[in-house]
């Protein structure tokens, strides 16, 4: 696994790679249904504030987000 700096992403890559990661199957977002774009805004935000890193997994060749304390434990940040 390797992080992404997301910083250096195109808007419209980033877009597409968190709309892809909170539209994926499995994802829970508990009792209240949120829309994508607002799934999307709140991923966007806790990248943006630190809190999680885009990693890519080359076995799975899939993006996702870790939080920064599960990063730091894989030795990515």
């Amino acid at each position: 696994m390797i992080a992404i700096p997301w910083k250096s992403l195109s808007p419209e890559t980033l877009d597409s790679l968190l709309e892809e990661i909170v539209t994926r199957d499995g994802t829970d977002y508990g009792a209240m249904e949120k829309s994508t774009a607002h799934k999307r805004m709140r991923a966007r935000e806790q990248l943006e504030a630190g809190l999680t890193v885009l990693v890519w997994n080359s076995r799975t060749a899939t993006a996702s987000l870790v939080t920064r304390e599960e990063a730091g434990r894989l030795g990515l940040v």
